[in-house]
């Protein structure tokens, strides 16, 4: 076996990986019992895309893929600080405590 052939092999694992992921991510998106479990698949799916576009870089050769892969991770992160505020500031508006605050 060359090393381009198990190149294409293990991308093409890496892609069925990938969808495979992809696809519990999703169920749990749309099944999680808790905002805070969708949250975080959400965030998964931001990992998966991320994974997707660094096996395509390795795939095609494009370097630049590398600079887009960043920007989305830096995205996810953002979101997933702005969710988390989000459901912390909805527990407030409840009347629950906040985590932080012990009595």
């Amino acid at each position: 076996m060359s090393g381009a052939s198990f190149l294409e092999f293990s991308v093409q694992v890496a892609f069925a990986a990938l969808s495979l992921a992809f696809l519990l991510t999703v169920l749990r998106v749309l099944k999680g019992p808790t905002l805070p479990d969708r949250i975080l698949a959400l965030d998964m799916m931001v990992a998966i895309g991320i994974g997707f576009i660094a096996v395509t870089g390795l795939a095609t050769g494009v370097t630049y893929n590398v600079d887009i892969a960043i920007a989305l991770g830096l995205v996810g992160f953002l979101a997933t600080v702005a969710f988390a505020r989000f459901v912390l500031s909805r527990r407030v508006a409840e009347g629950q405590a906040r985590p932080d605050s012990q009595s």
